[in-house]
């Protein structure tokens, strides 16, 4: 038997950053490699993503995945043993039609994902292989993404403590991966000195490690990040840029927004008007999700009306090739969020990020908030060439595995190593 034949595929319930069971899986091959993968979960979830399968009932408040695991075991994993780990794309495809459902609901896309990052870890162990490297074989350099990290967050991942989910500091002014983690450290201790001087408390962290403070309003979130910044001895919009979560899904109220931060509902017009007015007084590069998931005429709005900023959708696009490809024809956005457990496999996930980049759209390789101690994302965002990654905070050791994985890499690299950078952004009109 050829030393990367599956022969075994194992798989129990762990639990995630939130406490929160998720499937676990290793994968394990004739030549004795071996993979293993924990999958995340998302707060901030859209209705078209991939479905996880939860036991429901009274066990972890139905938040269980006792029947994910079992179909692992008594159907996915069965089904891949003597095949080839490295014809991912076959095996994921043979994945999938075992589910027969667009969604994977049937026997759960938190399943599916997990067999399916496991056997590809296994693969490129079968080979020696770093992930990032058995991903992007030709590439003569190793991209090292350009990080939004967050700053302060509210939304789904602090109990609503401001109405937009994240802000975000981007270190475009960086030239390499390890000076932008720095910098970035630097403003998040800023950011904080300044909130102390204000008397706010700064001790609380939300899901993703972000400064869960309660402010008066979404704007001064910008204001103090913008203030950490100047106090890290950087430059606003030069050195370090900031993005924004706007998470608006979360705060759709039929065709309107509610802001209950401002005690008001807006329309989605004077929603467009409001972060135009942020943008031209605050350094801002990156907008995520600022109109809700099926809004797509708002959105076309906003994307003429906004062209001087990188427009991200997450919930929109939820990692889905049709949805990217409706983006495209409708002249929608300029740039997508990938998040591998939307699509339910990591083919998937790459067929949607390389559609965005054929058309020109930027791509960002993102966690989720309930996340685990793996760092195979940070390989995904390398090996993927995407360019940009959003995996949380610098705190929290769910968040410090992907930023470690990717210092690792840079030094692994060598002068093989180039940062991406400013560039990585969507084209700004």
């Amino acid at each position: 038997m050829s030393s990367s034949r599956i022969t075994a595929i194992e798989a129990w319930e762990a639990l995630d950053s939130r406490g929160t069971p998720t499937v676990a899986c290793e994968a394990r091959l004739a030549g004795g490699a071996r993979g293993f993968a924990t999958v995340p979960s998302g707060a901030s979830v859209g209705t078209y993503e991939a479905a996880e399968l939860r036991d429901g009932g009274h066990r972890y408040g139905g938040r269980g995945v006792l029947q994910a695991v079992e179909n692992v075991r008594t159907q996915l994993g069965p089904a891949l043993i003597g095949e080839d780990a490295s014809e991912d794309a076959a095996l994921d495809a043979r994945l999938c039609e075992l589910d027969a459902t667009p969604n994977l609901s049937r026997l759960g896309a938190n399943a599916v994902l997990a067999v399916s990052i496991a056997v590809a870890l296994a693969a490129a162990e079968a080979e020696g292989l770093p992930l990032h490297r058995a991903l992007d074989r030709e590439s003569e350099t190793v991209l090292l993404p350009l990080p939004m990290i967050n700053i302060i967050s509210g939304g789904a991942h602090a109990g609503g403590a401001i109405d937009i989910q994240d802000v975000l500091a981007v270190p475009v002014g960086a030239r390499t991966f390890a000076e932008a983690i720095e910098w970035i450290w630097r403003v998040r201790r800023g950011t904080v000195e300044r909130a102390t001087a204000l008397g706010l408390p700064t001790a609380l962290v939300a899901d993703e490690g972000g400064l869960g403070l309660r402010l008066a309003s979404n704007r001064l979130a910008l204001e103090l990040v913008e203030a950490g910044i100047e106090a890290a001895g950087l430059r606003p919009g030069d050195d370090v840029a900031l993005a924004i979560d706007v998470a608006a899904t979360q705060l759709a109220s039929g065709s309107d927004y509610r802001l209950a931060a401002e005690s008001r509902t807006v329309s989605a017009d004077e929603l467009i008007e409001k972060l135009q007015g942020w943008c031209s007084k605050h350094p801002i590069v990156s907008l995520e999700d600022p109109l809700a998931e099926d809004a797509w005429q708002a959105w076309q709005l906003a994307t003429r009306r906004l062209g001087g900023v990188q427009l991200v959708g997450d919930d929109l696009f939820v990692t889905s090739t049709e949805r990217v490809q409706r983006g495209i024809d409708e002249h929608v956005a300029n740039a997508v969020l990938v998040k591998p457990n939307q699509a339910g496999t990591l083919s998937r996930a790459r067929a949607a990020l390389n559609l965005a980049q054929r058309n020109g759209y930027a791509t960002v390789i993102s966690a989720r908030s309930g996340e685990s101690e793996d760092a195979w994302l940070a390989d995904l965002a390398v090996g993927w060439r995407a360019g940009q990654i959003k995996v949380g905070s610098l705190t929290r050791s769910e968040r410090m595995a992907k930023w470690n994985r990717l210092l690792r890499i840079e030094q692994e690299a060598g002068p093989r190593a180039v940062f991406a950078g400013r560039d990585a952004l969507a084209p700004l009109s």
